[in-house]
């Protein structure tokens, strides 16, 4: 108790010395605010007392400015300032029109360079003479005149690529021309690039699935392939391509679609089918119409592949459809004649093939120390009455790994898709088909040729065999299942049971008319009562034998359900 209140004791005291000291402070600082206060200071005092400072800061000012005074100062801030010199490479327009223009001077320019033109337009450099340069605009010549000084960039052309693109309608230098929301994109690519060399890339052997029973039963495609279609005007070339497209939905693949000088009607239809069919927010459709200078419309493919190319090295699997590049052949005759370039056979210059081969030389697909991605090319071309001997159809089917031909007598039949099974050709193949549906199409294609050729004679009259009517009867069959409508891609359990019914025999019976509406019902029964047998189909891409005896089950029961139908109906 004792120590408890001496300590109280001290901590009063301690206090008592706190307080004495506060008011030691605070007066002697009163005392010091009566003598010097700095706010009793008036105003005359105030200003001298700033003269006085600034004055002591200011160097004293000369009565007359001395030579030698100016030109150390001169000497001194020379010093201390950084001199930079600027080269810019400048021409003169001589003369433009048809969106070439042709300048003097630029005498540092190189090949495919960017020049801007006073009303902001840019040009590519493609063309170099002694005294002149031919440059392409992007842009209207409105506005570019004789004696107009043009500034080359020392920069190439690139052109802005992202996943942002994906669902948008853009032009080959990326603009929007949907209306919608800026697009950002994620970086810049030049559109010259070397395609992948022989060791990054990998095998072509894993299928990519088009939805056209046709194609995927005898002329398979694989992810990083290129194969051509070619036909005549108005036979189906773009409804295959986008039926292609169409199938993948819900896939991992996306899709780039280029139309080269294509009418705005048709891309649209080509736009609202992406977006009916559900695929639109996977897909980037880049539009080059007849009305945009030659420029973009030369431009547009290697644009579209660029984009293609981002995806691609982020490990994503593309499809890309050029539509189609007679177009873009023709674009590039007309700027080759215009540059004064010398034609070669039918009028096109003599780089014409390595326009094409540098361009489908960058579908591939890499290997996985690449990000395993692919590119698959679909190259359209347009032929004269069928003559796929022509300059550019040559070049392109040199080029590819395949071509898909359309036949204009087969569509004017009604035979769509009129692919012609005999100068078809996938040179892939089977490798890159998966194993349920090799199992089923082994011998379809040998049998589609000999129909082809016993049809032939049976149609002059020529007395046949049994055996030989028969053979007939099952082609007719055949032809009639591989028959398809646009814009109708179909599944591939579907095309597998399709396939597997009618190797089997389950088809004999039929007649050729009925072959379709038979095949429609068959399908939609096994989706009910087999449904764990397509499933299987769908994710296992194999028949087992207890998927076969399920589908024998369930097809025998159909064909009795069918033929009661058929009694009924008489």
């Amino acid at each position: 108790m004792k120590s408890v209140r001496n300590w109280k004791q001290w901590q009063n005291l301690k206090m008592n010395d706190l307080d004495l000291a506060t008011q030691k402070r605070l007066s002697d600082l009163t005392e010091q605010l009566r003598v010097n206060d700095p706010l009793s200071v008036t105003r005359e005092e105030f200003l001298e007392e700033v003269k006085a400072r600034v004055a002591e800061k200011l160097p004293a000012r000369l009565r007359s400015l001395k030579p030698e005074y100016v030109i150390s100062e001169l000497q001194s801030a020379s010093q201390r300032q950084r001199h930079q010199i600027f080269i810019h490479s400048v021409g003169t327009v001589q003369h433009v029109g048809n969106g070439i223009a042709t300048l003097s001077g630029l005498p540092m320019v190189f090949l495919e360079e960017l020049v801007t033109f006073p009303n902001g337009v840019q040009g590519m450099v493609l063309n170099l003479d002694r005294k002149h340069v031919d440059v392409i605009l992007f842009g209207d010549d409105t506005g570019i005149r004789g004696g107009d000084v043009a500034v080359a960039t020392g920069k190439r052309l690139s052109v802005p690529v992202g996943l942002s693109f994906l669902g948008r309608v853009v032009d080959p230098l990326g603009r929007p021309l949907d209306e919608k929301r800026t697009i950002v994109p994620s970086e810049f690519r030049s559109v010259e690039r070397i395609a992948p060399g022989v060791i990054d890339r990998a095998p072509v052997d894993t299928p990519l699935f088009t939805g056209t029973k046709i194609v995927d039963a005898l002329l398979p495609l694989g992810r990083g392939q290129r194969e051509l279609i070619i036909g005549d005007r108005q036979v189906g070339k773009t409804t295959l391509a986008l039926d292609a497209i169409l199938s993948q939905k819900g896939t991992d693949v996306r899709c780039v679609y280029v139309s080269i000088g294509q009418k705005k009607t048709s891309v649209l239809r080509a736009v609202e089918t992406l977006k009916a069919g559900g695929v639109m927010n996977q897909t980037t459709v880049m539009v080059s119409s007849p009305d945009d200078p030659p420029a973009l419309r030369y431009l547009a493919p290697y644009a579209g592949v660029t984009l293609a190319e981002f995806l691609l090295d982020n490990g994503m699997d593309v499809l890309i459809v050029y539509d189609d590049l007679s177009k873009h052949a023709d674009t590039y005759r007309e700027m080759s004649l215009l540059l004064r370039r010398p034609p070669g056979r039918e009028a096109y210059p003599g780089d014409i093939f390595y326009l094409h081969s540098r361009l489908l030389e960058r579908a591939c697909r890499l290997n996985e120390a690449h990000g395993g991605g692919s590119i698959t090319a679909l190259p359209i071309a347009t032929t004269q009455r069928g003559n796929i001997s022509s300059y550019i159809v040559t070049n392109l089917i040199s080029i590819t790994d395949g071509q898909i031909v359309l036949d204009a007598d087969e569509f004017n039949k009604g035979n769509k898709p009129a692919i012609d099974i005999g100068r078809s050709v996938s040179r892939v193949g089977s490798a890159a088909q998966e194993p349920a549906m090799k199992s089923v199409v082994k011998a379809l294609k040998l049998e589609l040729s000999q129909y082809e050729e016993v049809a032939r004679f049976a149609r002059f009259g020529t007395e046949v065999n049994e055996a030989t009517r028969k053979q007939i009867e099952r082609g007719q069959r055949l032809n009639a299942l591989l028959q398809q409508g646009p814009n109708q891609p179909v599944l591939f359990e579907d095309q597998v049971v399709q396939f597997y019914a009618i190797t089997q025999g389950f088809m004999d019976e039929i007649k050729p008319e009925r072959v379709s509406v038979f095949a429609h019902e068959m399908v939609s029964y096994l989706h009910i009562y087999a449904a764990q047998s397509m499933d299987a189909i769908k994710y296992e891409r194999s028949l087992s034998e207890e998927v076969r005896e399920d589908l024998n089950q369930a097809l025998g029961a159909f064909l009795g359900l069918w033929d009661q139908k058929v009694k009924q109906n008489k």
